[in-house]
Formats: C-alpha cells, sequence, structure tokens
C-alpha cells in the first residue's frame, strides 16, 4: 500500500537529518495517513478512504466530504475518489431535476 493520501495527494517528501557536527544524511518524511470511514450525504453510505489528518482536517472544514470534493479539481484526487465523486455529481443532479 503506497504512503500517499487518496483525498489530497500528499505523499512522502525527502530531506535531511543534519547532525551536531552538520553532517546530513537521507531521511524520509511520511505522512501521517489514517484509514478512517467518511460519510456522504448525498450517497448515504460511509466510503473507507486512506486520508492525511491535513485532508481530514480540510474535509472537516469544508463541510463534509460531498462539499469537499465538490470544490476540488479531479487532478488532485486519486482515481477511486474522482469515481466516488462522480457518483455524487450523478446522484446530485438526479436529486435536483
Amino acid at each position: 500500500m503506497s504512503r500517499i493520501c487518496e483525498l489530497t495527494g500528499r505523499g512522502r517528501q525527502v530531506g535531511h537529518n543534519v547532525s551536531h557536527a552538520n553532517n546530513k544524511t537521507k531521511r524520509v518524511f511520511l505522512p501521517n495517513l489514517q484509514n478512517v470511514t467518511l460519510i456522504s450525504d448525498t450517497l448515504e453510505r460511509g466510503v473507507k478512504l486512506r486520508v492525511s489528518t491535513h485532508g481530514l482536517r480540510s474535509v472537516e472544514h469544508n463541510g463534509g466530504l460531498d462539499n469537499w470534493l465538490l470544490k476540488t479539481s479531479d487532478e488532485k484526487l486519486s482515481l477511486r475518489v474522482r469515481r466516488l465523486k462522480r457518483e455524487i455529481v450523478k446522484k446530485a443532479t438526479a436529486k435536483a431535476a
């Protein structure tokens, strides 16, 4: 399983450990990923995702998964979440019509 947030696309970052003597060795900074079930109001069901805590805060700030997905461009989303967004849009337009 790759260490990439399914919502925001945040992945690992590379940097250095710097010692007191200023020696630099490579290291990896991993995102804080959590397995969560987010509730979709439009679909009326839960969706299991692997999300970074930063992504989780963004979803909560925007008022839920549906609102966050509608505001986010498709390029930033994983394939699985893009399909979920398409399903939400389809159901939302069907309700409105």
